[in-house]
């Protein structure tokens, strides 16, 4: 029945997606005029703010944005119109120069013997393809010779003369669809802009009239976004082909102008539309100069100053990205160009970013954003956890490397690793993954933290994120706790063995490799810890677990659901090892049974974070019980009280409420 419900939804959005595609390309001719209007809509707005903070009224200002928007509109179609008449006048006088190029070509390619093999080959072919010798000449007969042959009547169809109505037809007959066309979108853009906070309001309702906050601020922000992004757009793309038009006018290439408009509107199309733009007028510099400077000088333009603005202007104005990942560029621009024709390769960008963003801000249009966006697909945890189950740590450590460029090697582990241990915890308890793809998990996180053993955990140099309005779930985690730095030779001598810390598994393979996190992240501060596997912690195991030298226990869990067994293995440990002290580790407890009373243990821990400060807390306790005064603990900024895991305990138990049961 599940199986069926997917089958008619599916069925059914196939249905509505085909028939929408179907209606934009049958109202191709109702729906162009509107999307120019609103993305011309999303230009104009910050021009009708700034006109109204200047205490203009709104039935004043939008007028005369309008009004100015479409006398430049008209302006440059004026100019675009006498650009092409002059270049078109001009083209029969380029064609001598444009054969002696042809000529010099041939002369370049020329290649002596095969030259000649090959005009061998083409005799040959004339000759074996060549029509057969005529057939003899028969007798003629007598008779024949007599008959004269019957020509045809030649007939003339002659048009009758056209009236003055059909001449005046004639001539505005081909300025009727344009002029439509310019008519419904000023109408649409007077009426956008007059009535945005109307048609805000009706958007909020469709989007969400239950989270009224949430649906106003998503579509304000998409609103602002896509004003300052259409806006700076426009600008850019502007400077970059006034830019053009000067240095080809002074190369000397003809009709200048026409090539600076065409570069500013083909370059709303991303990667290829500045070098469609670039195709005109270097054939027509390859037509006019003599010679190959002017084509050599022009391409050099146009690259450079696409490399400029591309790669200077761009991020630093519009941002480092359009918000579309390349495949989409190229899919919505087929799509469009498809459906509305040229148009709607110029509109194709700026109308995927708009998708794009509302996307991003409106729950029921999220599937835009997926398909079209740049963000990744899956969040960090969960693209680690699908690298686990397919089998790559090699892609995995090649990810957590990008991160641990602008964060510390724990915050991966924290914020990243941890996270996807969680989903697979999540998906054992739902019975969808077997016990052998568990195993397959822990040994793919030991080969991570193998790969990842040469980072250093560099704390401060990777404090500093970037700050970026569309960053992951992950860089918006608060960071972990300032970390200190131990020196084991300065430590008492129960802590300077190989492995004082001893992090074991409560039963699973998964709390394991949670385990290997956190014994690596305390190796890396300098106190020995080493992970066991959950064999070790097992009833038959335990009597064989190397105690020796332990002097605090870490229990690694990911299911908080039964705290009965987690209190069990918490007692047989007690009896194994009475000098240590235990720390619960229930990663992202929710459940109020997993507290430290319930548990019989020293101190339960929820993050890695909270895990780490309390262990190097208790060092740092027991170096100042034991009159150590040396360069114990070395802290990273300055020595301070860290955050440890919950645990409450009268004041005078210690300095950090630490139960000593000693």
């Amino acid at each position: 029945m599940a199986g069926g419900g997917f089958g008619d939804r599916a069925l059914a959005s196939a249905v509505i997606a085909a028939l929408v595609i179907c209606g934009l390309y049958v109202g191709r001719e109702i729906f162009v005029p509107i999307v120019l209007a609103v993305l011309l809509s999303f230009v104009l707005a910050p021009l009708v703010d700034i006109l109204e903070r200047w205490h203009f009224p709104r039935f004043a200002s939008v007028p005369v944005v309008v009004l100015l928007a479409f006398i430049a509109i008209f302006a440059l179609g004026g100019l675009i119109v006498r650009e092409v008449r002059g270049l078109a006048d001009s083209l029969p006088s380029y064609q001598q120069t444009m054969q002696q190029k042809i000529q010099s070509l041939r002369a370049l390619t020329a290649t002596g013997p095969l030259d000649r093999a090959a005009e061998i080959l083409q005799n040959l072919g004339k000759e074996i393809s060549g029509p057969q010798s005529p057939p003899p000449p028969a007798e003629i007969s007598p008779s024949s010779r007599t008959a004269e042959p019957v020509k045809p009547i030649p007939v003339e169809v002659r048009t009758p003369p056209q009236s003055a109505l059909e001449n005046i037809s004639a001539l505005i007959s081909p300025l009727l669809h344009p002029l439509a066309t310019i008519g419904i979108v000023v109408v649409f853009v007077i009426f956008i802009l007059f009535q945005r906070e109307d048609l805000r309001n009706r958007f909020i309702k469709l989007a969400g009239s239950n989270d009224l906050q949430s649906a106003t601020a998503a579509i304000d922000d998409a609103a602002g976004r896509l004003s300052r992004l259409l806006l700076m757009q426009v600008l850019l793309n502007t400077g970059f082909g006034v830019i053009v038009a000067s240095g080809l006018l002074l190369i000397g290439v003809p009709s200048a102008i026409l090539w600076g408009i065409l570069a500013a509107i083909m370059r709303f199309v991303p990667y290829v539309g500045p070098f469609i733009a670039a195709f005109f007028p270097l054939t027509l510099a390859v037509a006019v100069d003599p010679g190959w400077s002017m084509l050599l000088w022009s391409g050099a333009l146009i690259l450079l100053t696409e490399l400029i603005v591309g790669q200077v202007f761009d991020p630093l104005l519009v941002g480092h990205s359009s918000g579309l990942s390349p495949v989409a560029v190229v899919v919505s621009a087929t799509f469009w160009t498809a459906l509305w024709g040229p148009i709607g390769l110029v509109l194709a960008t700026p109308l995927t970013i708009c998708l794009v963003v509302l996307g991003r801000h409106v729950e029921q249009l999220r599937f835009l954003d997926i398909l079209l966006g740049d963000r990744p697909a899956l969040s960090p945890p969960e693209l680690f956890y699908q690298r686990m189950l397919a089998d790559d740590p090699a892609e995995a450590v090649e990810m957590a490397e990008k991160f641990l460029k602008e964060r510390s090697l724990a915050e991966y582990y924290e914020n990243v690793a941890l996270k996807g241990l969680m989903l697979a915890q999540a998906d054992l308890k739902r019975e969808r993954l077997l016990p052998d793809r568990v195993a397959e998990i822990r040994d793919s996180v030991a080969e991570v933290i193998e790969g990842l053993a040469s980072e250093f955990d560099d704390v401060l140099g990777n404090a500093q994120t970037k700050e970026d309005d569309d960053a992951s779930d992950v860089t918006a985690d608060a960071p972990m706790p300032e970390l200190p730095f131990i020196i084991r030779e300065g430590l008492p001598a129960d802590w300077q063995a190989d492995h004082p810390v001893l992090c074991v598994a409560e039963r699973s393979d998964l709390d394991q490799a949670a385990a290997m996190f956190l014994a690596e992240i305390l190796s890396k501060h300098g106190l020995g810890a080493r992970a066991a596997s959950k064999e070790e912690t097992s009833t038959s195991g335990i009597f064989h677990l190397e105690a020796s030298g332990v002097m605090l226990v870490c229990i690694s869990t990911l299911d908080d659901g039964s705290p009965a067994h987690t209190r069990h293995l918490v007692r047989k440990l007690r009896r194994k090892m009475p000098q240590a002290r235990i720390l619960v580790c229930c990663w992202g407890c929710t459940n109020s049974g997993m507290a430290r009373e319930h548990l019989k243990a020293d101190a339960v821990a929820e993050n890695l974070g909270e895990a780490a400060a309390y262990c190097l807390s208790l060092v740092d306790q027991t170096v100042a019980q034991d009159g150590v005064h040396e360069t114990g603990v070395i802290p990273r900024v300055r020595h301070q009280p860290l955050p440890v895991a919950r645990q409450k305990q009268p004041a005078a138990e210690g300095r950090h409420g630490m139960n000593d049961r000693r």
